[in-house]
């Protein structure tokens, strides 16, 4: 009996292998050791169109949640058992975001058909938007520290709070190059530079990759130049403008690094919506720089093809238009249901579905959903770190901008005062900026509040009036306000702009998203104010607290002191007031011009030869002139502008250039008294082109901190690929020829020059040449060829082996220089591979000298 029940528990044993074992093999989408790409393959293959279509689709609060709470009937009956794309909630405060968007992917994981985790979204700005995250300071100061190192440190730390909340893709960071500044939304860009914005979305792209968080590129397409400064309006260019500025900060960190997601914009170019351009989603995105990850609409942004735009003359033909392009996800819009009836009816093809989807899964295999769909492997703390406000508080020192300080006003000696007045609409009110989930002050630390906890312990008296209001021409407060001037030994006068917050308050809102201005003079009766206090003969700082520039020409005239605080986060209050008094030295430079008037504009730096003037004699109403007739067409403080308390010496400039880089050294000294931080920049212009190329372009730049009296030498480095150009054909080339190298403080202050000499033309992306087929090469002579191999940060990358496509088989490899030296037919196609890089194909095309950039490959988690 015994032999016979093991033989029926053995038949037993092995047929429920046999069940069990076909089906973990049928799904091999489950199985961690294949590829992404195998994996996206396995699990298409097996979804429903209905299944395809909710995973490019959105879930958003209003459809499961009331208020502050998941209602998981309405969930159960939204999602039923289908596994949705995207889901968000935005109204949510942090901790239920820790609550909720957990359940909500057990939900996507446990009770669909398929499994598939979903992406938890979340607008991450500056510091997630749910109620408890810390508060940053906006992008626009960022920028202005000059440290793009703090823009990776600041993604790590908003990376921790964002694995608390249980979110993985945020819609951040935007890296859209401004030109308008009458535009809302200055505030939330790096600022006008390509090569600057490049930079600090590269470092913070990186800094959320490393921390397992996705990061989305927006807003794709020509946006931060908007007509008339309104925000969704169309922008007009070239070819070459929209390569060589609005898409420069894309393709660097597309090309660098495995982005997964990138935001259409809104608006159109060249007649053509963004959302529905097959040249820019397909032609660009994705044939030539090889994007492999998702395009997310901006939210409603598909249906405006139809209402907006007026493209599509229903949902369904904005639908096809969108989808066709190469936009593959839809947010808060009903279009994408429509396609389901069309691929029943054979009207699309179901592949174009298939693409979409593919992407969107491929995504989340390589973010590493399916192994980690919570984000358990990454660091996640409590809200409000220790860390997270010390790193605020940094960018907050760092970022403030001193414009003017005549007479060495600055710093206010605390041993000398007696009282000072604090004045101004911003001077008792937090102004985070727009994408925040609060305007409170008890969130943060106000200007006055700073202030007074600082000069406390000094018995200064502090006097506050608010004076006026930015939304109202009201002046009936701002005689108070003189009174508080006139009886201390000091005004301090915190003017500027005010941002909403999301999804929450927009009231009293002169700048952000949808909130653009006519003219940059200061609004409501702030200039009034501002003049009163001066007629006072006190000495009068000026702190403007604000998200864009403003034109003060006759501040500047009249103002002694004067400081840009850009919405310096939740420790503004405190930063500022360290500034003022010397306990820490600004050293904040532009990102964007100050025009004179709005008449000025455009006013970015970075201008044709053709754009500032003919006659360069620009007049007054004391004597006319020509260009402007009473005016200069220059800007009040141009780009990389920003003083400090000390004084730096720049010598000894010395170029070392190969043939594929410029290796530039400066000496900087601290000749001052205090301790400080200098920002060297190095301008390049193409001294003769074939087009018309700008006055002088930022290509490199430094942040370094020195005692007084301290040297050091200074590295500022660029490719050669980094001068090329971009012609209406859109061809991109380095041309041959003379380019200026400058170094100075400031765009427009260059103190140390000279001229090199690039004597060949250089493709600059291999990724745009076109494939040969094996029946076509080789047959040409051999030929000798030699070249360096290169990251896209010009470093020379070693045992990097070179295959020949015609020889089928590896001919050479990188030495530690990244030198190599080869015979191949001159008609031969050239393959450079090494593990941790993507292949980058080539023409010999009889060329004996062939540069090569090597890009970064994705690591998976």
């Amino acid at each position: 009996m015994k032999p016979t029940f093991l033989y029926h528990l053995l038949t037993l044993a092995l047929l429920l292998c046999g069940m069990v074992m076909p089906s973990l093999q049928a799904q091999p989408y489950k199985n961690p050791s294949l590829s992404p790409e195998e994996r996206t393959a396995d699990l298409l293959q097996r979804m429903t169109l209905e299944e395809k279509i909710a995973q490019i689709r959105h879930i958003h609060s209003w459809n499961i949640f009331e208020e502050q709470e998941l209602n998981k009937s309405k969930l159960q009956e939204f999602v039923g058992d289908l596994c949705w794309g995207f889901v968000e909630g935005f109204p949510l405060t942090g901790e239920n975001c820790h609550r909720h968007m957990r359940h909500i992917q057990e939900y996507m994981l446990n009770h669909t058909r398929l499994g598939i985790p979903i992406f938890t979204v979340a607008e991450a700005l500056h510091g997630s938007v749910h109620e408890g995250s810390t508060i940053y300071p906006q992008n626009i100061a960022l920028a202005s520290t000059f440290n793009p190192e703090l823009a990776y440190l600041r993604a790590t730390e908003i990376s921790k709070e964002l694995h608390y909340q249980g979110i993985n893709q945020i819609l951040a960071p935007c890296i859209d190059v401004v030109r308008d500044l009458r535009w809302g939304r200055i505030e939330e860009s790096y600022g006008e530079d390509p090569y600057l914005n490049g930079i600090f979305a590269y470092k913070e792209a990186k800094g959320y990759l490393d921390n397992g968080i996705s990061p989305m590129l927006k807003h794709y397409g020509a946006h931060g130049n908007p007509l008339g400064g309104l925000n969704l309006a169309s922008v007009h260019c070239g070819i070459g403008e929209l390569h060589d500025v609005y898409l420069q900060p894309f393709k660097k960190v597309i090309t660098s690094l495995p982005i997964q997601a990138v935001m259409s914009a809104y608006n159109s170019w060249n007649r053509v919506p963004n959302s529905s351009s097959y040249y820019l989603l397909t032609e660009i995105l994705r044939n030539r720089w090889r994007f492999q990850g998702y395009v997310y609409s901006d939210w409603g942004a598909i249906d405006m093809l139809h209402t907006f735009q007026h493209t599509a003359s229903s949902q369904t033909e904005a639908a096809i238009q969108a989808i066709s392009a190469g936009l593959d996800v839809e947010a808060s819009s009903e279009c994408f249901p429509h396609l389901i009836a069309m691929v029943k009816e054979k009207k699309i093809d179901e592949k174009l579905i298939d693409k979409a989807v593919s992407r969107v899964l491929l995504a989340k295999f390589r973010m590493g959903l399916f192994e980690d769909p919570y984000g358990e492997k990454y660091e996640a703390q409590s809200l409000h770190s220790r860390e997270n406000i010390r790193v605020a508080r940094q960018i907050a020192d760092e970022s403030t901008v001193l414009l003017k300080n005549d007479k060495g006003l600055l710093p206010l000696n605390l041993s000398e005062l007696n009282s000072i007045a604090v004045i101004g609409p911003n001077a008792n009110q937090v102004q985070f900026g727009d994408y925040t989930w609060s305007r409170t002050n008890k969130d943060g630390v106000t200007p006055l509040e700073g202030i007074r906890k600082l000069t406390e312990p000094f018995g200064i008296q502090i006097r506050y009036a608010q004076g006026c209001s930015m939304m109202s021409l009201d002046t009936i407060h701002i005689a108070s306000a003189v009174e508080a001037a006139r009886q201390s030994d000091v005004a301090i006068l915190f003017c500027g702009s005010s941002s909403a917050s999301l999804a929450r308050d927009y009231n009293e809102t002169n700048c952000g998203e949808g909130f653009d201005l006519a003219d940059l003079a200061l609004t409501g009766a702030q200039g009034k104010l501002i003049k009163a206090i001066h007629a006072t003969g006190k000495p009068v700082i000026l702190v403007l607290v604000t998200g864009k520039p403003f034109s003060i020409a006759w501040e500047k005239k009249h103002i002694p002191a004067i400081l840009i605080q850009w919405y310096a986060g939740e420790q503004e209050g405190s930063s500022i007031a360290n500034i003022l008094f010397g306990k820490t030295n600004p050293s904040g430079h532009l990102t964007v011009s100050f025009p004179q008037s709005s008449g000025h504009l455009p006013a970015y730096y970075n201008y044709l030869p053709t754009d500032r003037g003919f006659y360069h004699k620009p007049g007054s109403y004391e004597q006319p002139g020509r260009d402007y007739v009473f005016s200069s067409p220059g800007p009040l403080w141009a780009f990389g502008h920003g003083l400090t308390y000390t004084t730096f010496n720049y010598t000894d400039m010395q170029i070392q250039q190969s043939v594929d880089s410029i290796k530039v050294f400066v000496t900087v000294k601290n000749t001052g008294r205090w301790a400080g931080k200098a920002v060297p920049q190095l301008y390049v212009r193409d001294v003769f082109s074939s087009i018309s190329t700008p006055v002088k372009q930022l290509k490199a730049f430094n942040k370094v901190a020195l005692e007084p009296g301290e040297t050091t030498r200074v590295p500022l480095h660029f490719a050669v690929q980094d001068l090329a150009l971009t012609d209406e054909a859109g061809k991109t080339m380095v041309e041959p020829g003379s380019f200026e190298i400058m170094i100075g403080d400031a765009s427009d202050h260059i103190l140390l020059k000279q001229t090199i000499s690039i004597g060949q033309n250089m493709a600059v992306s291999p990724c745009s040449i076109k494939e040969q087929l094996p029946e076509e090469i080789g047959k040409g002579n051999i030929i000798h060829i030699k070249g360096v191999v290169r990251d896209v940060q010009a470093t020379p990358v070693d045992k990097v082996e070179i295959y020949s496509t015609a020889q089928q088989q590896v001919i050479g490899v990188t030495d530690q220089n990244g030198k190599y030296f080869i015979d191949a037919p001159e008609d031969d196609v050239l393959v450079f591979c090494k593990s941790g890089y993507l292949d980058e194909k080539v023409n010999v095309d009889r060329k004996n000298d062939i540069q090569i950039t090597i890009r970064n490959k994705m690591v998976f988690p």
